[in-house]
């Protein structure tokens, strides 16, 4: 590091130690953190503050991400490198900040947790020897299930939203904006048992929602997570389950057999067609799973 290129950065370690009273181990950090940075530049034959650009930054944050850097950890540097250009500005070294706008190259996104078919059928399978309770929440997870319904919609149906014989449902998701939505033969099936049992949870107040709790009201949000637990821990599967689960499992087990993500998209409810993007990679392990136990130079052999 050049002499006067150090030089500012020594007075801005020594104003967060006197003035800001940081602690010896975050300016350590930022030291740290600047070197880094500084030294990367002198690879690009940079020597002075001034004549860094966004360019620059927004490089170095792609570099460090090349090298293998979490996003978070390179948030961090630029925070630091933000706060020495905001020191000398009011030094009167630069008149801009070059990392202003840098922003850490955004991590992966997670994959959302499914069920394959076989784990759904053992989730949601009942028999005539059911509580009513059970089958009130297999009523509510075969249509979650059915129709990609969020919890949200599932918890605001009331019955005037379904028409069984026709096999649809209109629901009032994000936005405020309804849908049509289909309902699967299993669900209906379901959903008949449930109606049959319904008038033993109804009270004078109850109203016309579709799933009551056991004092008659509409069912909660909480309540449907804690009876999915229920039913999940009884059906032995070894695994943690929302209804968010049965929604993604869903489009994932849709998109699987049809390749149609358009019309996953509607389904789901989705405004924009990225946000059922995700949906793709998860269909990319299915038949990349499909390729590596079918393709006859893709085999492991035994």
């Amino acid at each position: 590091m050049k002499g006067q290129q150090s030089q500012y950065l020594d007075s801005y370690i020594d104003m967060l130690r006197s003035e800001k009273y940081y602690s010896p181990h975050t300016c350590k950090s930022y030291r740290r953190d600047l070197d880094k940075f500084a030294l990367y530049l002198q690879d690009y034959n940079i020597t002075q503050w001034s004549k860094v650009f966004f360019e620059q930054v927004s490089s170095y944050a792609a570099h460090r991400f090349r090298n293998g850097l979490k996003s978070s950890s390179i948030q961090r540097e630029l925070s630091s490198i933000r706060g020495l250009y905001q020191y000398l500005i009011r030094q009167g070294v630069v008149k801009s900040n070059p990392a202003k706008d840098a922003s850490a190259p955004k991590p992966d996104h997670l994959l959302p947790k499914t069920c394959d078919a076989e784990q759904v059928g053992q989730l949601l399978d009942g028999n005539e020897t059911d509580s009513a309770l059970t089958i009130r929440d297999l009523a509510i997870f075969e249509f979650i299930y059915s129709s990609g319904l969020r919890l949200a919609e599932l918890v605001g149906i009331d019955i005037f939203d379904m028409d069984l014989n026709q096999q649809q449902v209109i629901v009032t998701g994000k936005g405020n904006k309804t849908r049509y939505l289909p309902i699967g033969s299993k669900a209906i099936i379901a959903i008949n048992r449930w109606l049959k049992i319904r008038p033993e949870f109804v009270r004078a107040d109850t109203g016309n929602a579709l799933f009551l709790s056991k004092l008659g009201k509409r069912i909660s949000h909480r309540n449907v997570q804690a009876r999915l637990n229920v039913l999940s821990k009884k059906r032995t599967l070894n695994q943690h389950l929302s209804p968010h689960t049965l929604r993604h499992s869903f489009a994932t087990h849709l998109l699987e057999s049809s390749g149609d993500l358009r019309s996953v998209q509607e389904l789901l409810g989705h405004a924009n067609i990225s946000t059922t993007q995700i949906y793709t990679h998860l269909d990319f392990q299915h038949l990349a799973k499909v390729y590596d136990s079918a393709h006859p130079r893709a085999k492991k052999k035994s």
